[in-house]
C-alpha cells in the first residue's frame, strides 16, 4: 500500500486489523528501524503470540549485511513458514526502512509466506522489493488513486465531524480541490465545523496542509500552541520527557487536551504512556516551530532531549538528537562509546548511518571514535573498512592528544597494530607487550590486551605465557561483558591442551567457547570460526560425528569475514577446519582451505608458528591418501549465496557486494557446480540443507 501521508493507509490497516479472522500481528517502524539487526527482532516478536517458532528466535535476529540475509531473514522466514495458524502481519511506515540490507531481507522473509497467511506493507513509496515481487505475481497493490475520497465519503467525513449542513456543490468544490486527499477533507471538516461554510482552499496546491494545520492551530490557546510546536522534536512523547524536554510541569494534562481535541497524537503503547504524531502533522509542526521560534530554539530542544534520553539509558535515540542539534563532538563521543557494543548486537547499519551523517571531517577529528571503527571492520573481516580506518589511525598525531589521552590512544593503537599484524610476529610482540603494560586494569579494553598478548606470546612458540594470558582474558572479558575475548581465547586454551593430549580439559574449553557464542547471540560473527572449528576437532575425537559435521558447518559459514585484517586468527580457524575435514577423510576441502590459508600468508607473511602450522598441514596433506570430498563454497561464493534467495539482478548483486557483474556471474556458476544444481532455488534449497543458510 504506497501512497503519500494523508491518505488513511495506516487507518486503513487498523481497521482491516479488527476485522480480520487471521492471526494478526502489527510492526510500527520509525527511522531507527532502519538496520536488519533491528527490523527482524520486531517482526519476530509481533508474530511471536501465534508463533512458537518465531519467539524462539527473537533473540538470535542478529547478522551484519550478508549475515542477516544469510542467517536471520532465513531463520524468521522458515519459522514463519512453519506457523500453525494463518496470519496478516501489518507493517506500517515501511517507507523509513529503505536500505538495501533491509529491503532484502524483507524479501527474504515474504518469500517463505505460505498461502493463506498475508503480509501488508504500508508506504509513502512503493519499497523497491516490491517491483521484483510484482513480477513473480507475489505482490497486489494499493495506490494514491485507490484511496481517494469521493463526494459521498467526504460526506460521511463531514457528518462525523459534526458538519451536516454543507451543500452538495460546496463540498464538491472541497472534494475538486483537495483531490480527495482524506487527511485534507478531515482537516477542512474541523476547520468548517467552527466556520461559516465549508473550507474553500486557496491556490492550486493539492496538499493544503500549511493552511489547514494553520487554521487548526491558531484556534488553540498559545499554551497549547506553544506545546505542540515544542513537544514534534521528540519521536515519541511521554509526560515525563515532555515536562524535562520542555520545561512545563503539566505535560500530562496538555497530552490528554491534544488526545480529546482529535489532534493526530496517537498512542504509541497499550500502557497510554508513550505517544506519537501523525507524520503528517508533525512535519507541520516542525516546520511552525522552526519559523515561530528560529533554528537556535530548535537545536536546544533537540540537546534538551539528547540529555534525558542519554540519562533515560536510551543512548541510540541520544545520539540521533544530539546530531539534529548539530552537536557532533557529544554525538561522536557517543558513537565511540556504543560502536563496538552495537557490533556486539549487529546494529552495524546504524552506526554506519550515523558515520554518514557526521561527515569525514568529523569522524577523522575524534581518535576514539576511529579507534570504535577500526576495531569493528577487524572483527568482521570488512577489508574496505579495516583499511580505511587503520590509516586513519596511523594518522593521528598522538603528540597532540592532551596529556591525559595520549598513553590511553598509543595503547590502543598497539593493539590494533597487534591485532592486524602487518609487520611480523616479532612486532606483534613488542605491541602487545606495551598494551599490556600500559592498558589499566579496570580498563574495558584490558581483557583484550590480555588476550593479544597471549596470542603474541602464542606466535612466538611461548604456549606457556600464552596459557597464563587466555586464563587471565576469560574471567575478565565475562566482567566486562565482552564476549569476543572469551570466544576468541577459549578454542586457544583448548588447543594448548590438545597439543598436551588433555583431550577432556580441551572439551571443557571448547564447550566454553559454544556456550559464549549462544550467551551472546553471535553466530556467525567471524570472531566465532575459531571455537566452532576447535568444538568440531573435539566432536569426532570423541565419536560424535553428527555434532562434529553440524559444528565444522558452522564454522565454514563463520570463516567468511576471517580476513586478512586478523591474519592470525584468519590461519588458525583455516588449518583447525582443515584438520576436522581431514578427520571426515575430506582431502580435498582440506586442500581447498590451505590455498585459502596461502591467500592470507601472502598478505602476512610472517606470522611465526601460525606459518608453521600451514606448513605441517601442507606436509600432511601431501601423504595423505587421496579420498572422496568436495571443494566447499568459498568466503566470496558465501557472500554471494545469501543473495540468491531474492530476485535481485546479478548486475544488482554485484552492487550489494562491490563487484562486478561478471564476477557475480563466476562466483555463481562455480555455486551451482559445487552444489550441483540448475537453479537459485535448487543452489538455495541445496544450501539450507547443508547448513550454509538459515540456522
Amino acid at each position: 500500500m504506497a501512497a503519500p501521508a494523508g491518505y488513511g493507509k495506516s487507518t486503513m490497516l487498523t481497521e482491516w486489523a479488527a476485522t480480520e479472522s487471521r492471526q494478526v500481528a502489527w510492526v510500527s517502524l520509525d527511522r531507527t528501524d532502519d538496520d536488519p539487526a533491528l527490523l527482524l527482532p520486531l517482526i519476530a516478536a509481533a508474530c511471536s503470540p501465534f508463533s512458537p517458532l518465531a519467539e524462539a528466535v527473537v533473540a538470535d535476529m542478529r547478522g551484519v549485511g550478508a549475515g542477516a540475509l544469510g542467517r536471520s531473514a532465513p531463520m524468521l522466514a522458515a519459522a514463519l513458514a512453519s506457523t500453525p495458524v494463518s496470519f496478516v502481519l501489518f507493517i506500517d511506515d515501511a517507507h523509513l526502512v529503505a536500505s538495501e540490507e533491509c529491503q532484502d531481507a524483507l524479501e527474504v522473509v515474504l518469500s517463505r509466506i505460505v498461502p493463506g497467511s498475508q503480509v501488508v506493507l504500508a508506504s509513502r513509496q512503493e519499497p523497491p522489493l516490491i517491483a521484483r515481487l510484482r513480477g513473480t505475481g507475489d505482490a497486489w497493490d494499493v495506490s494514491a488513486a485507490d484511496l481517494v475520497f469521493d463526494q459521498a465519503e467526504a460526506r460521511a467525513v463531514f457528518t462525523a465531524a459534526g458538519v451536516t449542513d454543507v451543500e452538495d456543490d460546496a463540498l464538491a468544490e472541497v472534494v475538486e480541490r483537495c483531490e480527495g486527499w482524506p487527511t485534507g477533507l478531515f482537516l477542512c471538516a474541523l476547520v468548517s465545523r467552527s466556520s461559516a461554510g465549508p473550507v474553500s482552499a486557496a491556490g492550486s496546491d493539492r496538499y493544503v496542509a500549511d493552511y489547514l494545520y494553520r487554521e487548526c492551530l491558531a484556534r488553540l490557546p498559545e499554551e497549547l500552541q506553544a506545546f505542540l510546536r515544542r513537544s514534534s522534536v521528540l519521536d515519541q512523547l511521554s509526560p515525563e520527557v515532555c515536562n524535562a524536554v520542555l520545561g512545563v510541569e503539566n505535560a500530562r494534562a496538555l497530552i490528554h487536551r491534544v488526545e480529546t481535541a482529535n489532534l493526530f497524537l496517537g498512542r504509541a503503547d497499550r500502557n497510554g504512556e508513550w505517544f506519537r504524531f501523525h507524520a503528517l502533522f508533525r512535519e507541520f509542526l516542525l516546520a511552525e516551530l522552526e519559523r515561530a521560534e528560529g533554528a537556535a530554539a530548535v537545536a536546544e530542544l533537540h540537546r534538551r532531549a539528547a540529555s534525558w534520553h542519554e540519562a533515560h539509558q536510551a543512548p541510540i535515540l541520544a545520539v540521533e538528537h544530539w546530531i539534529r542539534a548539530g552537536e557532533h563532538e557529544r554525538a561522536s563521543g557517543l558513537v565511540a562509546d556504543l560502536g563496538l557494543g552495537l557490533y556486539g548486537t549487529g546494529q552495524v547499519a546504524t552506526v554506519r548511518r550515523w558515520l554518514h551523517e557526521l561527515g569525514d571531517d568529523v569522524l577523522l577529528a575524534h581518535p576514539a571514535l576511529i579507534i570504535s571503527m577500526t576495531w569493528t571492520a577487524i572483527l568482521l573481516g570488512d577489508v574496505r573498512a579495516g583499511e580505511r580506518w587503520a590509516g586513519a589511525l596511523d594518522d593521528v598525531r598522538a603528540e597532540d592528544l592532551p596529556d591525559d589521552d595520549r598513553l590511553l590512544f598509543e595503547s590502543a593503537r598497539a593493539m590494533v597494530r597487534a591485532a592486524m599484524c602487518e609487520h611480523g610476529y616479532k612486532k606483534v610482540g613488542v605491541d602487545a607487550a606495551f598494551a599490556f603494560e600500559h592498558e589499566p586494569v579496570k580498563s574495558p579494553w584490558r581483557d583484550q590486551a590480555l588476550h593479544l598478548y597471549g596470542m603474541a606470546a602464542l606466535l612466538a612458540g611461548d604456549e606457556q605465557t600464552a596459557r597464563v594470558a587466555f586464563e587471565h582474558a576469560v574471567p575478565l572479558a565475562t566482567a566486562m561483558g565482552n564476549p569476543d575475548t572469551v570466544i576468541l581465547s577459549e578454542p586457544e586454551l583448548a588447543l594448548i591442551a590438545i597439543d598436551a593430549g588433555r583431550w577432556s580439559v580441551a572439551a571443557d574449553h571448547a564447550q566454553r567457547g559454544l556456550d559464549a557464542i549462544d550467551a551472546s547471540h553471535m553466530e556467525g560473527y567471524p570472531t566465532t570460526a575459531l571455537a566452532l572449528a576447535v568444538a568440531a576437532r573435539v566432536a569426532l575425537h570423541g565419536g560424535d560425528r553428527a555434532a562434529g559435521v553440524r559444528l565444522l558447518a558452522r564454522g565454514m559459514r563463520a570463516r567468511i569475514g576471517c580476513t586478512h585484517l586478523m591474519p592470525y586468527v584468519s590461519v588458525r580457524v583455516r588449518v583447525q577446519l582443515a584438520r576436522v575435514h581431514l578427520m571426515l577423510g575430506d582431502r580435498a576441502a582440506a586442500a581447498h582451505l590451505l590455498r585459502e590459508s596461502d591467500d592470507i600468508l601472502r598478505m602476512r607473511p610472517d606470522l611465526g608458528t601460525a606459518g608453521a602450522q600451514v606448513e605441517e598441514l601442507r606436509v600432511r596433506l601431501a601423504v595423505e591418501p587421496m579420498k572422496g570430498g568436495s571443494i566447499p563454497l568459498t568466503p566470496a561464493e558465501l557472500r554471494l549465496l545469501p543473495y540468491l534467495q531474492t530476485h535481485l539482478t546479478i548486475a544488482e548483486i554485484g552492487n550489494r557486494l562491490f563487484v562486478s557483474r561478471n564476477t557475480v556471474s563466476s562466483q555463481l556458476g562455480s555455486i551451482y557446480r559445487k552444489l550441483s544444481a540448475t537453479s537459485r532455488s535448487q543452489a538455495v534449497e541445496r544450501a539450507d540443507a547443508l547448513g550454509l543458510l538459515g540456522d
